[in-house]
């Protein structure tokens, strides 16, 4: 009875059709330029992230620097003024003890030579080694105060001596304000070489990173850096013509003095840009753009070297 139900059952259904159907080939034509290959697709996904890491890390630079402008002076009354009281009383040292003690004289052409003046010149000078000395000072303890996130945090430690140096920057841009106001009180105009200010603070920025980065990764090893940094700052101050003219210094030996000292440098063309109105120093900006990217490349590959053994020594 089972086997004649089967039996139906399998006539019943219906059977395959044995047609093949034969279908024309077609030759499919290839678009040149529409379909990526896969190496462009590889390409084009590292560069996006590549973007996309650099994007995060200006933005936490930016977040790191201004909380470690909101936290250095946190409870204090006057807050981020204190810099500027700082570099304003040492003005003032400066100006007595080598405009009316010294008699220091100045020759600036279309500017009277005085005191006041004087006091402006050395100002602008001292601009810029304000900013480097305080970013260079604190960037050489920028890793072994942070040791959590040295050993703890997957955190980009090549921004840790950037963030004092650039704290140290925007500080000095107050004094830089209140300078240019003077001096535009003073000459009754305003010198449109001030917009090429930022241009002249590159070599600046890429000298004190270098050097930071390579004091800060000195420090995790030898502790003594900090303290032989502010011996060495010290003995800096006077080998560059701050508060003093180049002129007055030998001929034979000028042209290797911006060589030397990429401060001096940028010490004249401060006064150039804010004081005198005519860049007369191009040359040795340049000779100082190009000392800067080699101190600057030469600090970053130390630190990096150095970067795999901060978490044992710390």
């Amino acid at each position: 009875m089972n086997a004649r139900t089967t039996h139906e059952s399998r006539r019943d259904r219906p059977q395959k059709s044995s047609t093949v159907v034969v279908r024309p080939f077609v030759r499919k034509k290839r678009l040149r330029g529409t379909i990526p290959s896969s190496n462009s697709k590889v390409t084009s996904l590292r560069h996006y992230v590549q973007e996309a890491r650099w994007g995060f890390k200006l933005e936490l630079l930016k977040t790191l620097v201004q909380r470690e402008l909101e936290s250095r002076y946190k409870g204090s009354v006057l807050g981020n003024l204190w810099p500027l009281l700082t570099q304003l009383s040492q003005l003032l040292i400066y100006t007595y003890v080598f405009s009316i003690v010294l008699k220091v004289r100045l020759e600036l052409s279309g500017v009277p030579a005085n005191n006041f003046v004087y006091g402006l010149w050395l100002f602008a000078g001292l601009l810029p080694w304000f900013a480097f000395t305080n970013g260079l000072s604190q960037a050489a303890s920028a890793v072994v105060s942070q040791t959590n996130l040295v050993k703890k945090v997957v955190f980009p430690l090549s921004l840790l001596p950037l963030v004092p140096v650039c704290a140290a920057f925007v500080e000095s841009t107050l004094g830089l304000m209140i300078l240019v106001i003077f001096v535009a009180i003073f000459t009754q105009q305003f010198h449109t070489t001030l917009l090429l200010m930022p241009l002249f603070c590159l070599p600046q920025l890429l000298l004190t990173s270098g050097l930071g980065y390579f004091a800060a990764a000195l420090t995790v090893f030898l502790r003594d850096i900090p303290q032989t940094l502010n011996v060495v700052l010290n003995l800096w101050f006077y080998l560059t013509p701050i508060v003093y003219p180049v002129s007055s210094i030998p001929e034979e030996i000028q042209g290797w003095i911006f060589w030397l000292n990429p401060l001096a440098a940028l010490a004249e063309v401060y006064r150039d840009a804010i004081i005198v109105g005519q860049i007369q120093h191009w040359g040795e900006w340049a000779i100082a753009g190009v000392v800067a990217s080699i101190v600057f490349l030469g600090g970053l590959w130390s630190y990096r070297k150095l970067r795999p053994g901060f978490a044992d020594v710390l």
